[in-house]
């Protein structure tokens, strides 16, 4: 690895999208060669593989500013972000080449992979959006997780957990459909789900709720393929933003999955939403967790904000504005 300083360096995951994102990694690659960019891509072979990746790339660099381009999901991002976390000399930008691709809705990036890569190229050089990522803690307050999208306890976590190993989200994704398997798995365990007690600590003040669902902690509004979760969510304000579904019927909760999208499900009573930056959650049994999407263990855990600590591209303005109005 001895890129040169300008060299875009690009994190492709071939498996994206059951493949797909092979394809489109092709017609990206023939974009970088026409406009005459100089760059290098390496390709995870398994998981966690990109984190290895990012970690070797930083310490090569020796401090000098490299900018990480990846391509592939959510679950591609998270990894990048947890091998770039330690190292402030990195900038990372999303193509986005997956099923969900939340964080491109949340980080004003545009959806379409050439768009994304034709706004990155005209930017490149800027210093980046400084922005926070949550970390979670186990009970023993090791092994630290980072994410920058979301992480949630409880059904919902079960339901990433069964889509991210479904075949049958591997065969709607060669038709784009990957987004219709959480859909569809979410209805499955809606029957057979059996609700919680969960204990919550924000910031000092203890909650206690019965029969609950799920909680989700975020810091930007979507998750679950485009589900706005925390429509008042921002990587910018340095509070994470916490929903707790509890004491709703499962035919209520359908209706909240319906309104989510739109955000509209905070009217609904039995969503209670919170926001904070230290969060301690346990519950009555182990519940699974997820961060951005990815299996993260299981409660108890610690939860906390670190503002500002991960530099990332986006060419929208918006990121740049809300940043001036965070400072």
């Amino acid at each position: 690895m001895n890129e040169q300083d300008d060299q875009l360096i690009c994190i492709v995951n071939p498996s994206a999208q059951n493949g797909r994102c092979l394809k489109i990694w092709r017609k990206l690659e023939k974009q970088l060669k026409t406009e005459d960019v100089s760059y290098i891509a390496y390709f995870t072979k398994e998981k966690k593989h990109a984190v290895e990746l990012i970690k070797k790339i930083a310490e090569q660099k020796r401090g000098k500013s490299v900018l990480i381009a990846v391509v592939g999901g959510d679950g591609t991002l998270h990894e990048v972000l947890n091998g770039a976390v330690k190292h402030k000399n990195i900038k990372v930008a999303f193509l986005p080449a997956g099923s969900g691709n939340d964080f491109s809705k949340g980080f004003h990036v545009s959806s379409d992979a050439m768009t994304a890569l034709k706004d990155l190229l005209r930017i490149r050089k800027r210093e980046g959006t400084h922005v926070d990522i949550g970390v979670i803690y186990d009970q023993n307050k090791v092994n630290p997780h980072y994410f920058i999208n979301n992480m949630g306890a409880g059904f919902d976590a079960e339901v990433a957990q069964e889509a991210n190993h479904s075949p049958f989200k591997q065969v709607l994704s060669l038709f784009s459909l990957g987004k219709l398997a959480y859909v569809l798995i979410l209805l499955k365990r809606l029957f057979t789900y059996e609700r919680r007690e969960i204990e919550l600590t924000i910031d000092g003040k203890s909650y206690h709720f019965s029969k609950a669902w799920f909680v989700t902690i975020s810091n930007q509004p979507y998750y679950g393929g485009g589900m706005k979760i925390a429509p008042n969510a921002s990587p910018l304000d340095g509070k994470l933003d916490i929903t707790v579904v509890h004491h709703v019927s499962r035919l209520k909760l359908l209706f909240v999955f319906f309104t989510v999208f739109s955000g509209k499900h905070v009217h609904i009573k039995g969503v209670e939403m919170f926001q904070g930056r230290y969060i301690h959650l346990d519950s009555s049994t182990r519940l699974p967790v997820h961060t951005d999407g990815e299996a993260a263990g299981v409660t108890p855990l610690s939860v906390t904000i670190l503002p500002r600590q991960v530099r990332v591209m986006t060419a929208n303005n918006q990121m740049e504005k809300e940043e001036v109005r965070h400072c």
